[in-house]
């Protein structure tokens, strides 16, 4: 666990999403759970001897399976955008762990076992603040375009911005459930002078640079041309798969990933384009 400004705690080595972990006055702020219930119980324990205020709630930065799946073994109140639980009524009521072949972290587990769904308690539509100290505040903003319920945590007196998926570096990004001109806008926003200034955290890879979010953005314009040369063509939705080796080659990351990659950017820009350019499809899949 890596303490990136006083009371502030990044920690990225659980797999699946990186975690946030906030120690005020009041409690424990959490910033989304590792997908595997085991690694959320020790999580968990590992930050009972902090000090801080005896209550604990924890944010969830958007609705992918990587970041929710564990929520529940948290065990506490339970904070997210609105539109978090109308991804969960579209689920069945318990997760059972499948064969998928969306390229996300939790399917290289095979022993996640039988999981109920534990939406928000507390929701919000565009923005909340949470005062938990006398000194601080966290802001929750929505920021649709990487995926359902898309949305920031910013720490304004520290100059801290949890991104979530916003920013992915050295891996594709998740498109299945991208508004990719609403993230273009949003990661636009993130690039203005308002922001130049705080330190990032990604979703997935801990600490990242203004950088990262100028390739990202600069993929996501790339793949949002490429969809609508094809919807123009009237293309059918499997020549989507004709662009993975292409746009999977702007990233560098190890060769064991290359299946997981590759089937994650063949599902996401075919559901994408079912999505937005074929909605009466009856293949769309979250």
């Amino acid at each position: 666990m890596q303490e990136i400004a006083p009371h502030v705690f990044v920690e990225t080595a659980y797999p699946g999403v990186t975690l946030g972990a906030i120690n005020w006055q009041h409690g424990l702020i959490l910033i989304d759970a590792p997908l595997r219930a085991e690694d959320a119980r020790l999580w968990r324990s590992s930050m009972l001897n902090m000090g801080g205020g005896i209550d604990r709630l924890v944010v969830n930065l958007d609705a992918n399976y990587d970041r929710t799946l564990g929520v529940r073994a948290l065990e506490c109140t339970i904070i997210g955008h609105e539109k978090i639980n109308q991804a969960y009524r579209s689920r069945p009521v318990t997760f059972k762990a499948g064969s998928g072949e969306t390229g996300s972290d939790w399917e290289v587990y095979n022993n996640l076992g039988s999981i109920r769904w534990a939406p928000p308690e507390i929701t919000f539509t565009e923005e909340m603040q949470l005062h938990w100290d006398d000194r601080s505040s966290l802001h929750l903003e929505y920021h649709p375009g990487p995926a359902t319920g898309a949305s920031w945590a910013i720490l304004p007196d520290q100059g801290i911005l949890f991104v979530g998926d916003a920013v992915i570096a050295d891996a594709p990004p998740f498109l299945a459930q991208a508004d990719l001109p609403a993230w273009q806008e949003a990661l636009r926003y993130l690039l203005s002078p308002q922001f130049q200034n705080y330190l990032l955290v990604g979703g997935r890879n801990g600490l990242l640079t203004h950088n990262h979010a100028r390739l990202m953005l600069d993929f996501l314009v790339e793949v949002h041309q490429k969809m609508e040369e094809l919807a123009e063509r009237k293309a059918q939705p499997d020549e989507t798969t004709a662009l993975v080796e292409p746009l999977l080659s702007r990233f560098r990351f190890p060769e064991e990933k290359l299946a997981q990659y590759t089937n994650r950017l063949r599902h996401g820009l075919h559901q994408y384009y079912l999505r937005h350019y074929r909605p009466s499809s009856t293949d769309i899949e979250e």
